[in-house]
């Protein structure tokens, strides 16, 4: 009877244990399940990255690509005739005005000039023989001399003088055909690949060039504008919303390389063409900068950002907008109850990096520039105020105290 009752308050005790581990259990698990999904709790506003907007007077902006062109080209050729002698310079340097570049065979050219000077020194023989005779037949004029004698003494010193200046205008071709033996570069350049060697025969004026000569500093960029974009820059400027300087529409000119970096040097705008391509659309913009370190060569491809002007507004970074389906400019904004909410802009205008807006905003508002991707409207969100960089990243802001999350 004592085993019996010995095994009976065993079981006992063990089921009263397994009833206080069960409600143990059901306590933590409560407890640790207060911050999940779905029970009551609530998660923590997301922080997102905020610059606090501010009115201010920025240029305006626009961005064309373009290719470059060289400020001179020549294509050579030579302008007599012969044997090529010579190649004086090599392929790809850079030359200087009057530099040679060819060397033709001169040897028919200086037998042309010995033979040249030869008739003019004959030529020069005849005329103080002709011009005695003439003094004789003026002397005797009133003794006898016919006038007839006189008329054609005098019509053989003009054809004596005749034969001198025909005699030296010779001389000067066969110099200057001898002095065209040497192909000289027009300008200072830089030269391309030569399709021609020592011992091929050249004609003058050929169609082949020899060679061609580009001058890179400075470098032309050729750019392209649609004509519809232009109209509205001239209607701005003529109705007074830009502000120019020195009455030029277009203040300053900078590049961007294929390689995504800025050139150094500012351009100018050296020419508007006054037509419309008839397929394009566009108006075709030259511009003009110094190229000391010949970085930029014929037929890069580069983008040109100009300043057409100013405007006081505010600025909405590129990183932080977006569009809608109507192609207008949105961004997000947070409230004064920490709250996101989306504004939309019917008109935007570029200045450099970011779009520059006059209405829709106010001074003190917090644009959300990081984070704002994946947060939709109306969700609380805890503002932490940031800047952004020269290069578009967004950077903490020194010195700035988080915002407090408003209570709920």
């Amino acid at each position: 009877m004592s085993r019996k009752l010995t095994l009976i308050s065993l079981l006992a005790l063990t089921a009263l244990t397994a009833v206080g581990c069960s409600d143990q259990g059901k306590q933590q698990g409560n407890a640790g399940g207060a911050g999940a999904p779905g029970t009551g709790g609530q998660r923590p506003p997301s922080p997102v990255s905020v610059v606090v907007m501010q009115k201010s007077e920025q240029p305006l902006t626009t961005v064309l690509s373009g290719r470059a062109d060289a400020f001179q080209s020549a294509q050579i050729r030579p302008r007599v005739g012969g044997v090529i002698k010579q190649i004086a310079v090599k392929e790809g340097s850079f030359v200087k005005a009057g530099d040679i570049l060819y060397k033709i065979d001169d040897d028919t050219y200086q037998a042309s000039l010995a033979e040249a000077q030869a008739a003019l020194e004959k030529a020069e023989v005849s005329v103080p023989a002709a011009e005695t005779n003439l003094q004789r037949y003026e002397r005797l004029a009133n003794t006898g001399a016919s006038q007839k004698d006189y008329e054609d003494a005098r019509t053989t010193l003009l054809q004596a003088k005749a034969s001198v200046a025909e005699a030296k205008a010779t001389l000067q071709t066969a110099q200057i055909n001898l002095d065209l033996t040497s192909v000289r570069a027009p300008f200072d350049g830089v030269t391309s690949a030569t399709s021609y060697s020592v011992g091929n025969v050249v004609t003058a004026s050929q169609t082949d060039a020899l060679m061609t000569l580009r001058q890179i500093n400075p470098i032309y960029i050729q750019l392209n504008e649609s004509s519809v974009n232009l109209l509205r820059l001239q209607a701005a400027i003529k109705a007074g919303k830009l502000e120019r300087k020195d009455g030029d529409a277009t203040t300053d000119i900078r590049l961007t390389l294929e390689d995504g970096s800025d050139y150094a040097h500012p351009g100018k705008l050296d020419m508007s063409e006054m037509a419309v391509s008839t397929t394009t659309g566009t108006v075709s913009i030259r511009t003009l900068f110094d190229n000391p370190d010949n970085v930029i060569l014929p037929g890069a491809y580069v983008r040109a950002t100009i300043t057409v002007g100013k405007e006081t507004g505010y600025l909405i970074p590129q990183r932080a907008a977006g569009r809608n389906a109507n192609g207008e400019l949105t961004a997000k904004f947070v409230t004064a109850e920490n709250k996101v909410e989306t504004r939309t802009f019917r008109s935007s205008q570029l200045s450099g990096n970011n779009w520059l807006v006059t209405e829709g905003v106010n001074d003190g508002d917090k644009l959300i520039v990081d984070g704002f991707q994946w947060i939709a409207d109306s969700v609380t969100v805890n503002p932490v105020p940031a800047e952004i960089d020269a290069k578009g990243f967004v950077i903490p802001k020194q010195g700035e105290a988080t915002a407090p999350a408003p209570k709920s």
